[in-house]
């Protein structure tokens, strides 16, 4: 079976300095805010081109310690916050956490990623933030959400960058996680840079924030033992995972570029009742999701080839049993897009470590897929 990721070959690939890293990290003695933070914090922040950059303990973490400081700084009247209902939840469980309202907007069909039109009809005057998802690995235009939402008059309301599946990802409009003013990281180990266990990071560029962020992930201090902002809690990267990101830092490009080709391969295989959904500002190919009109039948299809598939993500979250009741709002036109291509939504095996011939089979089996309609 083709599956979707295999982090055994990641560790094969990498084992030599892995397992440096590893010794080195135990022999040192100093495994909680040392040395190996330090590093990998100053290199990821350099590499994405923002001033700041707080490791924490996971993605999820991130995005709520990140609304949190942008709540503190903007003022609690301000309680609700737009986003995407098709990107698993996580945004909107931070959102919910720090007792904040989703706002939910719909999305662009090509690229599954926010439509700047529904956002910006979902503004305001109590709008904290606009939470962007770099869907997939696709690069969504926040410069230009940036300069509607000025031209309408919200220039207080901030954006907040998920880059959970965007790591490395640049185009024309900037590089993710620096265009908003603040943005939000997993390094979950599939993510396309990934720990060995859960991690996550914030980057912005502006000095309150970032200092507010460093309080919320140590409780709240001001100074040791002394609680100041509520809100707070125990979030940090350990040095373990700091060091192994680090060293796993310099093959990002590459192993992008790879997962970027195999993309374009399995679109250019796609038969015309099919899509791959991708940005055209700019991809790196964290997921290569396709767009068909019978999923089921889809699947068996790739069954009968061997190959795995999922649905990232099944349930939108303005359907999650545990949220309806909950007080949200949703976009004046509604969420036609999304509603429609959530059953349409399929991914396929696309991750660096795929063999050419692995490659070769799942484009066979995009050539050979049956008209589903």
């Amino acid at each position: 079976m083709i599956t979707l990721s295999d982090l055994a070959r990641r560790y094969h690939a990498h084992k030599i300095s892995l397992a440096t890293q590893i010794f080195d990290v135990f022999k040192s003695g100093w495994w909680i805010n040392g040395q190996q933070n330090q590093n990998f914090c100053l290199n990821f922040g350099s590499y994405i081109g923002v001033e700041y950059f707080a490791g924490v303990a996971n993605g999820t973490d991130a995005l709520e310690l990140s609304i949190r400081a942008l709540s503190l700084k903007r003022g609690a009247k301000l309680n609700e916050v737009v986003m995407v209902p098709n990107a698993g939840g996580y945004a909107a469980s931070a959102c919910f956490a720090a007792g904040l309202m989703p706002v939910w907007c719909d999305i662009e069909e090509r690229s599954q990623l926010i439509s700047i039109t529904s956002a910006l009809s979902c503004l305001s005057e109590r709008t904290l933030a606009v939470i962007v998802t770099h869907l997939y690995g696709g690069l969504v235009d926040v410069p230009a959400l940036r300069n509607q939402m000025d031209a309408l008059g919200y220039a207080r309301v901030a954006i907040l960058e998920d880059c959970a599946q965007a790591h490395g990802l640049r185009g024309a409009p900037g590089t993710a996680g620096a265009m908003g003013e603040i943005a939000a990281f997993s390094f979950y180990p599939t993510k396309n840079l990934g720990a060995l266990g859960d991690a996550g990071g914030i980057a912005t560029s502006d000095d309150e924030l970032y200092h507010l962020v460093r309080r919320l992930q140590q409780y709240g201090w001001d100074t040791k033992y002394s609680v100041s902002l509520q809100g707070g809690r125990n979030s940090r990267l350990d040095e373990l995972q700091a060091a192994l990101l680090d060293s796993m830092l310099p093959h990002l490009e590459s192993e992008n570029d790879r997962r970027k080709n195999i993309q374009i391969a399995y679109s250019s295989a796609l038969p015309s009742h099919a899509r791959i959904v991708t940005s055209g500002l700019g991809s790196v190919a964290h997921l290569a999701v396709i767009l068909v009109p019978n999923r089921e039948l889809a699947r068996s299809h790739f069954d009968e080839h061997k190959i795995g598939t999922d649905i990232h993500y099944p349930i939108l979250d303005h359907c999650q049993p545990a949220w309806r009741e909950l007080a949200t709002h949703t976009a004046p036109a509604g969420l036609p897009v999304v509603e429609k291509s959530v059953n349409e939504i399929l991914s396929i095996p696309c991750h660096p470590y795929m063999t050419d011939a692995e490659v070769s089979c799942v484009i066979k089996a995009l050539e050979t897929l049956p008209q589903l309609a």
